[in-house]
Protein backbone atom coordinates (compact mmCIF):
# COMPACT_ATOMS: atom_id res chain seq x y z
CA UNK A 1 0.00 0.00 0.00
CA UNK A 2 1.32 3.51 -0.90
CA UNK A 3 1.66 6.27 1.92
CA UNK A 4 -1.43 8.31 0.49
CA UNK A 5 -4.28 7.60 -1.56
CA UNK A 6 -4.05 8.71 -5.42
CA UNK A 7 -7.41 8.74 -5.99
CA UNK A 8 -8.33 11.12 -3.04
CA UNK A 9 -6.87 14.00 -5.89
CA UNK A 10 -9.11 15.01 -8.45
CA UNK A 11 -9.40 12.89 -11.18
CA UNK A 12 -8.31 14.72 -14.52
CA UNK A 13 -10.50 12.78 -16.40
CA UNK A 14 -13.86 13.05 -14.46
CA UNK A 15 -14.82 16.22 -16.18
CA UNK A 16 -14.16 14.59 -19.79
CA UNK A 17 -16.36 12.21 -18.75
CA UNK A 18 -19.05 13.95 -16.85
CA UNK A 19 -19.57 15.69 -20.47
CA UNK A 20 -19.76 13.18 -22.51
CA UNK A 21 -22.12 11.60 -20.53
CA UNK A 22 -24.42 14.34 -20.54
CA UNK A 23 -24.02 14.78 -24.27
CA UNK A 24 -25.18 11.09 -24.55
CA UNK A 25 -28.06 11.80 -22.28
CA UNK A 26 -29.59 15.00 -23.67
CA UNK A 27 -29.46 12.96 -27.24
CA UNK A 28 -30.98 10.36 -25.44
CA UNK A 29 -33.45 12.43 -24.34
CA UNK A 30 -34.06 13.81 -27.53
CA UNK A 31 -35.26 9.80 -28.77
CA UNK A 32 -37.95 10.16 -25.91
CA UNK A 33 -39.14 13.46 -26.81
CA UNK A 34 -39.92 11.77 -30.34
CA UNK A 35 -41.03 8.31 -28.31
CA UNK A 36 -38.07 6.27 -29.21
CA UNK A 37 -37.88 4.32 -26.00
CA UNK A 38 -34.55 2.24 -25.26
CA UNK A 39 -32.63 3.20 -27.85
CA UNK A 40 -28.95 4.87 -26.82
CA UNK A 41 -26.65 7.09 -29.06
CA UNK A 42 -24.31 4.48 -29.11
CA UNK A 43 -26.75 2.43 -31.40
CA UNK A 44 -27.19 5.20 -34.14
CA UNK A 45 -23.60 4.82 -35.46
CA UNK A 46 -24.31 0.33 -36.21
CA UNK A 47 -27.44 1.06 -36.81
CA UNK A 48 -27.13 3.58 -39.21
CA UNK A 49 -24.31 1.11 -41.00
CA UNK A 50 -26.30 -2.18 -41.10
CA UNK A 51 -29.37 0.15 -42.73
CA UNK A 52 -26.63 0.91 -45.71
CA UNK A 53 -24.33 -2.41 -45.47
CA UNK A 54 -26.89 -4.95 -44.98
CA UNK A 55 -25.85 -7.85 -42.67
CA UNK A 56 -22.70 -8.01 -41.39
CA UNK A 57 -20.69 -10.24 -39.05
CA UNK A 58 -19.47 -8.39 -35.35
CA UNK A 59 -15.87 -8.48 -36.82
CA UNK A 60 -17.29 -7.04 -40.27
CA UNK A 61 -18.97 -3.85 -38.37
CA UNK A 62 -16.59 -3.24 -35.85
CA UNK A 63 -13.86 -2.17 -38.55
CA UNK A 64 -16.47 -1.01 -40.43
CA UNK A 65 -17.25 1.87 -37.46
CA UNK A 66 -13.60 1.51 -36.54
CA UNK A 67 -14.70 0.08 -32.77
CA UNK A 68 -13.18 -2.78 -30.91
CA UNK A 69 -14.95 -6.24 -31.19
CA UNK A 70 -15.39 -6.16 -27.62
CA UNK A 71 -17.27 -2.74 -27.67
CA UNK A 72 -19.49 -4.10 -30.65
CA UNK A 73 -20.40 -7.27 -29.13
CA UNK A 74 -21.74 -5.37 -26.11
CA UNK A 75 -23.34 -2.67 -28.24
CA UNK A 76 -25.78 -5.72 -30.46
CA UNK A 77 -26.18 -7.35 -27.27
CA UNK A 78 -27.90 -4.52 -25.87
CA UNK A 79 -29.31 -3.62 -29.38
CA UNK A 80 -30.84 -7.06 -30.12
CA UNK A 81 -32.89 -6.94 -26.25
CA UNK A 82 -34.16 -3.81 -27.41
CA UNK A 83 -35.61 -5.72 -30.86
CA UNK A 84 -33.12 -3.36 -32.99
CA UNK A 85 -30.81 -5.88 -34.15
CA UNK A 86 -30.88 -9.82 -35.12
CA UNK A 87 -28.25 -11.88 -34.60
CA UNK A 88 -28.12 -15.28 -37.09
CA UNK A 89 -25.01 -18.11 -37.56
CA UNK A 90 -22.55 -16.45 -40.29
CA UNK A 91 -20.38 -18.35 -42.78
CA UNK A 92 -18.98 -20.24 -39.85
CA UNK A 93 -19.50 -21.96 -36.26
CA UNK A 94 -17.18 -18.85 -34.77
CA UNK A 95 -19.23 -16.31 -36.17
CA UNK A 96 -22.44 -14.39 -36.13
CA UNK A 97 -24.55 -12.11 -38.78
CA UNK A 98 -26.13 -8.81 -37.61
CA UNK A 99 -28.93 -7.37 -39.35
CA UNK A 100 -31.76 -5.08 -38.12
CA UNK A 101 -35.27 -5.95 -37.31
CA UNK A 102 -38.44 -4.22 -38.86
CA UNK A 103 -37.70 -2.05 -35.53
CA UNK A 104 -34.66 -1.14 -35.93
CA UNK A 105 -34.76 -0.18 -40.12
CA UNK A 106 -37.65 1.78 -38.92
CA UNK A 107 -35.53 4.36 -36.89
CA UNK A 108 -32.96 4.95 -39.30
CA UNK A 109 -34.11 7.90 -41.20
CA UNK A 110 -34.69 9.41 -37.68
CA UNK A 111 -31.10 8.43 -36.75
CA UNK A 112 -29.75 9.52 -39.79
CA UNK A 113 -31.43 13.21 -39.44
CA UNK A 114 -30.11 13.12 -35.57
CA UNK A 115 -26.62 11.95 -37.03
CA UNK A 116 -26.68 14.81 -38.88
CA UNK A 117 -27.71 17.79 -36.66
CA UNK A 118 -25.45 16.55 -34.00
CA UNK A 119 -22.76 17.07 -36.55
CA UNK A 120 -23.92 20.30 -37.02
CA UNK A 121 -24.22 21.05 -33.08
CA UNK A 122 -20.32 19.95 -32.77
CA UNK A 123 -19.78 22.05 -35.45
CA UNK A 124 -21.87 25.37 -33.70
CA UNK A 125 -19.65 24.32 -30.57
CA UNK A 126 -15.94 24.64 -32.27
CA UNK A 127 -16.99 27.74 -33.42
CA UNK A 128 -18.10 29.07 -30.10
CA UNK A 129 -15.38 28.00 -27.77
CA UNK A 130 -12.06 29.11 -27.56
CA UNK A 131 -10.15 26.05 -28.51
CA UNK A 132 -12.35 24.02 -31.06
CA UNK A 133 -12.71 20.85 -29.57
CA UNK A 134 -12.58 18.50 -32.87
CA UNK A 135 -8.80 20.43 -33.38
CA UNK A 136 -7.93 19.67 -29.77
CA UNK A 137 -8.67 15.76 -29.82
CA UNK A 138 -6.44 16.10 -33.17
CA UNK A 139 -3.99 17.81 -31.74
CA UNK A 140 -3.91 15.52 -28.46
CA UNK A 141 -3.91 12.18 -30.96
CA UNK A 142 -0.75 13.82 -32.55
CA UNK A 143 1.26 14.44 -29.38
CA UNK A 144 0.08 10.45 -28.55
CA UNK A 145 1.13 9.51 -31.96
CA UNK A 146 4.80 11.57 -31.16
CA UNK A 147 5.05 10.15 -27.84
CA UNK A 148 2.27 7.14 -26.37
CA UNK A 149 0.43 7.46 -23.82
CA UNK A 150 2.25 4.25 -22.47
CA UNK A 151 5.57 5.69 -23.05
CA UNK A 152 4.05 8.87 -20.96
CA UNK A 153 2.96 7.03 -18.37
CA UNK A 154 6.16 4.64 -18.00
CA UNK A 155 8.51 8.32 -17.20
CA UNK A 156 6.44 9.22 -14.44
CA UNK A 157 5.96 5.97 -12.85
CA UNK A 158 7.55 5.34 -9.61
CA UNK A 159 6.98 1.96 -8.63
CA UNK A 160 6.68 0.64 -5.21
CA UNK A 161 10.09 -0.87 -3.53
CA UNK A 162 9.85 -4.67 -2.22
Amino acid sequence: MTYSDPTARPDPWQSLHKLLAAMDAEIEQVYVERGIKGVRPRFAYPLIRLAHTGPLTIRELAESLDRSHSAISQTIAAMRKEDLVTSEPGPDARTRRIDLTERGRSLVPFLEAEWRATHATVAELDAEIPYALTTVVEEVRRALEHRSMRQRILHHLVEPQG
